[in-house]
């Protein structure tokens, strides 16, 4: 069974914007692309025929897994969240204790996840850390570095 994700609804937009571009534009594209290599000549031995073939299964592959990403995909009504411990979606803001540094992070599912953007999966060892802790509380966190205790200063939605 597939695993439930939650995600914003701007989030879930961009995923149903993604695979609507991907069943239309995408799938007319590799189409032109087919008809062009068969237009070559004998298609035993026509190597470009074969690549888009082959680009054409890869494209229904992730085509198939964006559906079943949507068709397992929750919205969350984050008016509703409780703000009072850190949860998906919260928007955590964060102290490195040893040297001070403050950063702001939002929780949110792999696919949303963003880095620049401040947004990291609520899989991630940070995050893990962070789920279900209260404001003024630390926690030590294992990451690839080592290990880094945080205090959290702050949570919102």
């Amino acid at each position: 069974m597939a695993e439930v994700s939650y995600y914003t609804k701007d989030g879930l937009e961009k995923l149903k914007e993604e695979l609507q571009h991907l069943k239309t534009a995408g799938r007319a594209d590799i189409a032109k692309a087919i008809a062009e290599a068969r237009d070559k000549g004998d298609l035993s031995e026509n190597a470009e025929y074969d690549a888009a073939k082959e680009a054409q299964g890869l494209h229904e592959t992730k085509i198939a897994k964006l559906e079943e990403v949507l068709a397992n995909a929750r919205l969350l009504d984050e008016s509703k969240l409780d703000t009072s411990k850190v949860l998906a979606l919260s928007v955590v803001k964060i102290k490195n204790v040893k040297n001070g540094a403050v950063m702001s992070y939002q929780l949110v599912s792999e696919t949303e996840a963003d880095l620049k953007s401040g947004k990291i999966s609520v899989t991630s060892p940070i995050a893990k850390g962070l789920l279900g802790k209260k404001v003024g509380e630390t926690t030590e966190i294992t990451v690839p570095a080592g290990k880094i205790e945080f205090e959290i200063l702050e949570i919102s939605r």
